[in-house]
């Protein structure tokens, strides 16, 4: 039996209830996996920077990235390796488990 995560699309419909208008934002997403929920919002952002710790999501993430998404930065880095070194600031942070 397959996995099938959000199938109704509930996440999306959260997303937009609680950030109906991302454009000219930039979109910090904390726990991005393997982009499953970063596709569904990026293209409504101006700018995200999406940071997995787990090196197969990051990999995963990367690999299934749809063409005109080169607005969005994937990040091999944990919240705590991450914060520390950087200056930028984000209209939107995103949990994504946190949905």
């Amino acid at each position: 039996m397959a996995i099938r995560i959000d199938p109704e699309h509930k996440e999306t419909h959260a997303l937009k209830g609680l950030y109906p208008n991302l454009a000219g934002k930039s979109v910090l997403e904390i726990g991005s996996g393997d982009g499953r929920l970063t596709w569904r919002f990026a293209a409504r952002a101006a700018r995200v920077v999406a940071i997995e710790p787990d090196e197969g999501k990051h990999a995963a993430a990367l690999a299934s990235r749809p063409g005109g998404f080169e607005h969005v930065e994937f990040l091999n880095l944990g919240l705590d390796a991450y914060a520390p070194q950087s200056k930028e600031r984000f209209d939107v942070v995103i949990l994504s488990w946190s949905l």
